[in-house]
């Protein structure tokens, strides 16, 4: 099920078995048994199938039980609106980071990514958060992984990796200014639990004309990191003051007693 795509329509078996690196007559015994269960629809014209609407109750089931995406979403609504970017959050899937929680405007021009949307890892500001919020032992063995995916590109990967680390120790976030995608600037802050879940990670990023890397650094990274504050301070049963940037003074308020109510039930 993970071999299909938000952009794919219909994958035939042989597809999918490129796809996974399995057997195609392995693949043909699941998706006859996934069908048979009702999370693929059969296309006999062209020999393909589709996921049902059974798969896609599973994903949703699983974003109902994600507090924290109900939890954040007035404090990525309200910084969507402040900044005029993208704000998501995302948590791990292999070398991937997958969106479950995004806050996004018809204003908000050249950021297509949606709830389920990928992003890797290793170039993007939100993977770069999520990297280094990890315990050593466990970013070590995720470097190790994309190290082997990298190959050749290896270096430029690791100083940009490296970078981020920098950049989260001295400023609480990190960046990606055209590395992921040349036209795409974005900052991205971690956010740990201590409920053995995540880390999970935050991103507002927005075109390269728009977010320059001067106004990452100077607002947009600090507006995100006080955000994240704020929820954390939520989490906890208290109501935080949002953040002050000493160039730009705009205000990221708590939305209140909402998010308050939304807390106590996942705390």
């Amino acid at each position: 099920m993970r071999a299909f795509r938000p952009s794919d329509g219909l994958l035939g078996n042989q597809e999918i078995a490129a796809r996974t690196n399995l057997p195609k007559p392995t693949i043909s015994r699941l998706t006859y048994t996934l069908t048979k269960l009702g999370y693929l629809t059969p296309v006999p014209r062209f020999e393909k199938y589709q996921l049902a609407p059974a798969a896609m109750a599973l994903g949703y089931s699983a974003l109902a039980n994600m507090g924290i995406r109900h939890l954040s979403d007035p404090y990525r609504d309200q910084l969507m609106r402040e900044t005029g970017g993208a704000v998501a959050i995302g948590a791990r899937d292999r070398l991937s980071m997958i969106y479950f929680g995004q806050s996004r405007s018809e204003l908000t021009v050249g950021v297509l990514l949606d709830v389920g949307s990928k992003v890797p890892i290793a170039t993007t500001a939100m993977g770069r958060a999520y990297l280094w919020a990890l315990p050593d032992e466990e970013r070590a063995a995720l470097m190790r992984e994309i190290k082997d995916h990298a190959g050749p590109n290896w270096p430029k990967v690791r100083d940009g990796i490296e970078r981020s680390g920098e950049c989260i120790a001295k400023h609480g976030f990190a960046m990606s200014a055209g590395e992921w995608h040349n036209d795409i600037h974005a900052v991205g802050v971690a956010l740990k639990l201590n409920d053995g879940t995540g880390p999970y990670a935050f991103n507002c990023g927005a075109p390269a004309f728009k977010f320059s890397e001067v106004l990452l650094k100077n607002d947009i990274g600090p507006r995100l990191v006080a955000m994240v504050r704020n929820i954390e301070t939520a989490l906890t049963g208290s109501v935080a003051r949002g953040p002050q940037n000493k160039e730009n003074p705009k205000k990221l308020r708590s939305p209140g007693g909402k998010v308050a109510r939304i807390a106590e039930g996942i705390r």
